[in-house]
């Protein structure tokens, strides 16, 4: 039997599933035409971007591994329609767009500015699907020790880092990295007495040499952090917002465990596992992606109001890059 390296191994497994995420999505948004006869979505604001369907950023983009994107599928439930009422506010761009413009990149930043939100929660239940709601332990049983986003947006993300963390070897500095891997993308060298990273595979988690320790846990089973009040200086969450089901309480939880004054950072980008996420998720752009985590914020309680930043490298020629970001209030 021929020897097939590792690298060979996962490649093949990456282009498994791309292709059956692909016809996964084309026969779900005809099964929503069908079921729904929606219209598709069109927001005041485009990104430039198509939405990748699978996030097989770990195979280097000199490789052939294919990628492909696809339109928005058709948009499930009410929290889309608020998502389009607010986009308005940053002004319409070309959705052929290839670069972004600074416009587009100030538009994005805009989004989060001065919301009149609405005094409910605007999502619904149907918001939260997945087309794969199998259990996420099954999914993440087997380590991916691969990147998510490209290099470029995971040198933004580390510079973002290195500009608004606590120096390194801060006494009494604690982070939590939620939803962590192998991989925080902190600066070199950082260090503080207690970073915890939280995720769902113990492989992965054992790799990542910035943790001082880590819990495994499914978020979306159980939302409650198993940390005390006031405990963390700074939450750090990278691309993996848009997988979970239960927002609110993951918010909530947050706020609960950081400091008065504490750092929330919640970041992603356009590229996801498409079947494990959820559906206003995939049904919207990266606009309303920054709507969508700032109303998680807002509506979670306890935060200062939400503000947004576009860390995108270098727009239209590698992987945008999105910061959300809030610190609990003083007397929250």
């Amino acid at each position: 039997m021929p020897h097939i390296s590792t690298r060979t191994h996962l490649y093949n497994i990456i282009i498994y599933e791309t292709d059956l995420n692909k016809r996964m999505a084309n026969l779900y948004r005809l099964t929503l035409q069908q079921r729904h006869r929606l219209p598709p979505v069109s927001t005041g604001v485009s990104s430039g971007y198509s939405t990748s369907l699978s996030c097989v950023s770990g195979v280097s983009k000199k490789s052939d591994c294919r990628r492909f994107k696809a339109s928005r599928r058709l948009v499930v439930g009410l929290g889309a329609a608020f998502c389009s009422q607010f986009m308005t506010m940053a002004g319409t761009l070309g959705a052929n767009s290839l670069i972004a413009s600074a416009r587009q990149r100030g538009a994005v930043e805009q989004v989060l500015k001065d919301v009149q939100w609405p005094e409910q929660f605007p999502f619904k239940e149907e918001d939260f699907q997945r087309f794969d709601e199998s259990p996420d332990s099954l999914f993440y049983e087997t380590p991916r020790f691969v990147t998510h986003i490209d290099d470029p947006a995971i040198a933004a993300l580390t510079k973002y880092y290195s500009e608004v963390f606590p120096p390194s070897n801060t006494p009494g500095v604690s982070i939590l990295d939620l939803c962590s891997s192998w991989v925080s993308h902190f600066p070199p060298g950082y260090k503080q007495d207690r970073i915890v990273g939280m995720g769902m595979n113990e492989e992965e988690l054992k790799r990542n040499p910035v943790l001082t320790e880590y819990v495994v846990q499914d978020l979306n089973l159980n939302p409650k952090l198993p940390f005390e009040d006031n405990s963390f200086d700074v939450i750090t969450n990278v691309v993996s917002v848009d997988y979970l089901t239960k927002p609110i309480e993951v918010f909530k939880e947050m706020c609960r465990v950081l400091k008065p004054g504490g750092l929330a950072i919640v970041s992603f980008s356009n590229r996801c596992f498409w079947t494990k996420a959820i559906s206003i998720w995939t049904s919207t752009g990266d606009a309303d992606h920054v709507m969508i985590v700032g109303a998680y914020f807002h509506y979670a309680g306890g935060y200062e109001p939400p503000q947004a930043v576009d860390i995108s490298p270098n727009p239209g020629r590698s992987d945008p890059m999105y910061v959300v970001y809030s610190r609990k209030a003083s007397t929250a």
